[in-house]
Order: C-alpha cells, then sequence, then structure tokens
C-alpha cells in the first residue's frame, strides 16, 4: 500500500548567476512565459517566475555576497535548488514526518492560514523540499513579495 502524496508540486525553484542569461536560456529555448519579477534584499535574491507548459520555474539570482544563494552557488554551481509543494494541512504533515524521522527544517508561521517549512536535504537524497499552504512563497501567491 503505498503513501498518498502530501502535496501538489507548486514550484522548481533553480538558483542561476545571472537571471538576465538564464532568462534567455528559459524563454527562447524552452519556450517558458515570464510572469513576475520581484527583488528581496531581506531575503537576498530576487526571482522571476515563469510558466513552462504549465510547469511553474522560479529563478533565483543572488542579491550579494552574503546571499545564501550565492553561497549555494559557489559550493553547488548552478541548478536546481528546491521543489515547492502546495500541501493542504502543512502542520499536520510535518508532525507526522517528524514522527516518521524525517528532519523538517526553518517552520515559520506567516499568519494563522499561512504556513512553511522544509524538509533538509540530509532526509530526502540532496533535494530541498518546501511546503506550506497559503504562504507568499507559492510562486503566484503574491507576486508583490509581500508577506500575508
Amino acid at each position: 500500500m503505498a503513501n498518498e502524496p502530501f502535496g501538489k508540486l507548486d514550484h522548481i525553484g533553480i538558483a542561476v548567476k545571472s537571471l538576465a542569461g538564464a532568462r534567455k536560456f528559459f524563454e527562447n529555448v524552452l519556450g517558458a512565459h515570464f510572469a513576475h519579477q520581484v527583488a528581496s534584499e531581506a531575503a537576498g535574491y530576487t526571482l522571476a517566475v515563469f510558466d513552462l507548459n504549465g510547469l511553474t520555474i522560479e529563478l533565483l539570482e543572488p542579491l550579494g555576497a552574503n546571499s545564501f544563494l550565492h553561497k549555494f552557488i559557489e559550493k553547488r554551481g548552478e541548478g536546481m535548488h528546491h521543489l515547492t509543494f502546495d500541501v493542504p494541512d502543512p502542520k499536520r504533515k510535518v508532525a507526522e514526518l517528524k514522527e516518521q524521522g524525517v528532519r523538517v527544517v526553518d517552520e515559520t508561521e506567516w499568519s494563522p492560514t499561512s504556513y512553511e517549512a522544509y524538509i533538509s536535504p540530509r532526509s530526502s537524497h540532496g533535494v530541498l523540499i518546501q511546503m506550506g499552504s497559503g504562504f507568499p512563497t507559492l510562486a503566484f501567491a503574491q507576486p508583490s513579495g509581500k508577506k500575508d
């Protein structure tokens, strides 16, 4: 008996050195359609969101040498940074994952209806997995980049 998927894939986050360069590839080669772009000094990155035939892609460019993305790219190079899942009841799911011994990090309650957490790459074979519901990091939730 297989487990049910815990959520729907919302988007794939890709760390890039240059949004301008990456945008040319994703638009001109893959045919992705630009949706919006927002910079967040506090978060340390600029992100651009694209629709690729129904799949949402976030391109993330670091803002400055202190950005976690700058460190990520220095260590691992450009490439997939995270998968984000829209999870109907993320608090319940986080509790279940912890019971199973899965390492969950960076839990944030933005508001009573907005919650997110991450499955550590140490538990998920090197893939950072973001999960939540109603939170501003879901790609099309709030293009302004404002939090609830």
